[in-house]
């Protein structure tokens, strides 16, 4: 029957065996068993006889901060809904360092690690080689070793995945271990600082404390008095007594004139005392204010300048030192610590390779990029003519 013939009696036939041919003829295609049958037959060979089991020990932590009732009252609404406003930040350092060089050179050193991912020799795409760099080995590491850290809860989990179940659970422990070491780390830290900077603190003040000391010990030896500004003052005490003697005296004295000559004894003997009484009060107000670097005033003076920078000093002291103590006190107090929500356990199956997952989207993938080949194909086909 010819194809005429065929369209004319049977339509329906004659489109039926059209798109046949052509279904078939688009699978058959070279580019067909290029693109989409011989990579999926490699990945189903790879699956069936190269892939190896891995194995993934999962773990959740936290860092969690110790707060006193007084810094709880004061961090407003973070205190009141219970959010620590800093461990989100110490999380992330944390989750950083997980992935870390350093982190990674611990572990080395506690176990063969890089023996443990080598071991697996059939699985060449998943397996490293021992012979790459340093920086290959880190990379292939941040890959084995997940971490997910959950904004609402603040939590961090760490998947560590291994060829072997023991050694992805003794993986993942020594990873909790070199992180709490790390996060005491970061706990004891500002507190060391600040001791060293109390202590740097003490020092200084003790140093001013000292010269202080000196100097007013020094300007007592050098003038041979304890207090001149108690020493003033009751000089300056005595000169008014002696003023109120002489205006008792000079009262007496005009008193008796009115009545007796100036050549009475007690005339004579009044007149002395009071010349008396003036010569010493001019001493004595000579001694507490006189133009001399030994005047009872300047002495004051200077002796209440360095009295002052003394009593100054030992308090600075006083304050460096229960800064000091109060410092070493919070240098050995454990004020953020890990969390362990979820110990690392041994896990009894395997959850890479997903394999018919793998294959299913691999299938598709492949599909999609034929697809896509044949329009670009079709579409330089058009434009020739």
């Amino acid at each position: 029957m010819s194809k005429m013939t065929k369209l004319v009696n049977n339509p329906k036939l004659f489109f039926t065996d059209a798109y046949r041919k052509r279904v078939g003829a688009w699978f058959l295609t070279k580019n067909f068993i290029i693109i989409v049958v011989a990579p999926f037959v490699l990945a189903v060979f790879y699956y069936l006889f190269f892939a190896a089991e891995r194995y993934v020990s999962e773990s959740v932590v936290s860092i969690r901060q110790s707060q006193d009732s007084s810094s709880m009252a004061g961090s407003g609404f973070a205190a009141l809904v219970g959010i620590n406003t800093n461990s989100k930040e110490d999380t992330l350092y944390l989750k950083e360092y997980i992935h870390s060089l350093d982190m990674l050179k611990n572990l080395e050193k506690e176990m063969n690690i890089r023996e443990i991912y080598a071991a697996e020799k059939s699985d060449f795409l998943y397996r490293f080689y021992s012979f790459l760099p340093q920086e290959d080995f880190l990379e292939y590491y941040q890959n084995r070793v997940k971490i997910a850290y959950d904004d609402m809860s603040g939590l961090l989990k760490i998947n560590v995945e291994a060829f072997k179940p023991e050694d992805a659970q003794k993986l993942s422990a020594l990873i909790l271990k070199n992180s709490e070491a790390f996060v005491n780390e970061l706990s004891h830290v500002m507190s060391r600082k600040q001791l060293e900077f109390a202590e740097e603190e003490l020092k200084k003040s003790e140093n001013r404390f000292s010269e202080a000391k000196e100097a007013l010990l020094n300007f007592q030896n050098t003038y041979g008095i304890f207090n001149p500004i108690e020493q003033a003052r009751s000089q300056a005490n005595l000169a008014l007594e002696f003023e109120a003697e002489l205006a008792k005296k000079e009262a007496e004295l005009a008193a008796l004139s009115s009545y007796l000559q100036n050549s009475a004894p007690q005339i004579v003997t009044l007149k002395g005392e009071i010349a008396a009484l003036k010569a010493q009060i001019r001493k004595e107000q000579n001694r507490v204010a006189k133009k001399s670097d030994n005047a009872s005033n300047i002495l004051a003076s200077q002796y209440q300048t360095l009295s002052i920078e003394a009593n100054f000093a030992e308090e600075l002291y006083k304050l460096s030192l229960q800064a000091v103590e109060q410092a070493r006190v919070e240098s050995t107090k454990q004020i953020k610590y890990l969390s362990v929500v979820q110990m690392p356990s041994i896990p009894e199956s395997a959850k890479y390779p997903r394999k018919i997952y793998n294959l299913i989207t691999l299938l598709a993938l492949l599909f999609l990029l034929y697809g896509i080949a044949q329009l670009i194909k079709a579409t330089i086909e058009d434009h020739k003519y």
